[in-house]
Order: C-alpha cells, then structure tokens, then sequence
C-alpha cells in the first residue's frame, strides 16, 4: 500500500470539487456554518482560486491508483507570517479512514516539505483533533499549542517543526 501525493491539475478541479462536497458535508456535524446549496451539494466558493493565487496547493491522497482523499496546503507567498505551510484542509474517504492511511499521507508531506507548519481543528471535531494528536506522538513531533475563535468557532491550533 503506497501513499502518494498528486498535485492536483487545474483540468482536475470537478474531482476535487466532489471531493470537497463529502468534506464539507463531514465537517458540518461539527459547525452552523455550513449549509447544503439549492442543489444539494456542499460548495467550497474558493477553490476556484486555487489555480491563480501563489501558495493554494491542493493534493489529491492516492492510495495505488485510486483517489482516497485530498489535502489543501498553504504555503508561500500566500503565507506571509513565520510558518512555511499549513494544513488547510484533509480529507479520507470513510472506506479508508482508521487504516493509517492518512497518518501515511501525513508522513508524505512531512518528508517531502520539511518546515514551520502550522494545522487548525475545530474543537468540537473530536475525531480531527484526536488524529492530529496521534500523529504528533507517533512521529515524535514536539508542538505548540493554542486555543482561538476562528470565524466564531473555538478552534485548536497546533505549530511545530518537522
């Protein structure tokens, strides 16, 4: 079982689109500010500017051939303050979730971008906050931590060095 990261083509943009419906969708057990279009989908407005705007990458997760998953990354020039990148957003398929599999995408990224990253979690998405924790533990990363309101949610947010 191979994790691999695929930056994800501009003529790729309806996968990622579908894939940010299940996001969304997950994500509003633990958020009101999220809300399901007229046309039944979950939309994320800003992925249009992912391909013009420096420091937007988004990932697909491919596990073998298959999509299982994506991530959104920030980086420079788009981040302007003392972190390299940040985890935005990540997402697993459920079939695939609880497998390793996004630990393993996790250890990808780590590896193939060393630097100051920064990760935020809603407070209330336990399951995201426990995995982030897992992940610090199991790949011996020592982190800073704080609570914020974001957007008028308590969110956790993590920096450290990889």
């Amino acid at each position: 079982m191979t994790i691999i990261l695929k930056e994800v083509l501009e003529s790729e943009k309806s996968i990622l689109r579908n894939f940010y419906s299940l996001y969304l969708h997950e994500l509003s057990n633990f958020t009101p500010n999220l809300d399901i279009g007229e046309d039944g989908i979950f939309h994320f407005e800003e992925l249009e500017t992912f391909w013009d705007v420096d420091g937007l990458s988004p990932y697909f997760i491919k596990l073998d051939d298959a999509i299982i998953g994506f991530l959104l990354l920030l980086e420079r020039p788009f981040l302007k303050k003392s972190n390299d990148y940040g985890i935005n957003d990540l997402f697993i398929l459920n079939k695939y979730k609880g497998k390793g599999l996004a630990m393993k995408a996790a250890e990808t990224l780590f590896r193939e971008k060393p630097g100051q990253y920064f990760v935020m979690q809603v407070v209330e998405n336990k399951r995201a906050v426990a995995f982030w924790k897992k992940v610090f533990s199991e790949l011996h990363i020592e982190v800073q931590e704080r609570q914020d309101l974001i957007d008028d949610e308590l969110c956790l947010i993590q920096t450290f060095k990889v």
